[in-house]
């Protein structure tokens, strides 16, 4: 049996985003645009906890040269850096709010942002809130919502294909180290 486009993994299964709502909040220009001029990222709900998708994602994130600011009401310590309660309390400017937080929190976080001026907010996968979406894009603020901000940087990075999805990026260049 031989492996065909249909085994392979594509990225559209991971949203549950109807085809008109990921034009609006899953537009691959604004996601490369993002992770191509953004260089710091507010992690919001990092846990500690090496097996959480929060920690995988901004460790990767790290390891590909972004400065992560972890946030969590729980403060202490993550990776080495300090944690904040809230995104009120970081002393930099921030790029992109990435949301690890039930979709009942985003509302909240997505005010949190456009209070400390980001430039974009980032509901994780299965994290959906139109309002919230929608408030953020009054505000001037990019969005991003039912995405991985690191599939999708493995994705424009030439990293995913190599592990059979399907980027839906044609290249015969290598992948940047």
């Amino acid at each position: 049996m031989g492996f065909g486009p249909s085994t392979h993994c594509s990225l559209e299964l991971n949203t549950a985003l109807s085809p008109e709502q990921r034009a609006r909040y899953q537009d691959p220009g604004v996601i490369r645009h993002l992770l191509e001029t953004s260089r710091t990222i507010a992690v919001v709900g990092l846990s500690a906890d090496r097996q959480k998708a929060s920690y995988f994602t901004a460790s990767y994130l790290r390891y590909a040269g972004y400065r992560i600011i972890p946030v969590n009401p729980r403060g202490g310590e993550i990776m080495g850096l300090p944690v904040y309660p809230d995104l009120a309390s970081v002393p930099e400017k921030i790029d992109i709010v990435d949301i690890f937080r039930p979709a009942n929190e985003a509302a909240a976080i997505v005010d949190q942002a456009i209070a400390v001026n980001a430039r974009a907010v980032w509901l994780q996968l299965r994290i959906v809130d139109f309002d919230a979406a929608e408030k953020a894009l009054a505000a001037g603020l990019q969005v991003i919502m039912d995405k991985c901000v690191k599939m999708e940087h493995g994705r424009f990075s030439g990293g995913l294909h190599w592990a059979g999805m399907n980027t839906e990026i044609v290249s015969a260049r290598k992948a940047r180290r």
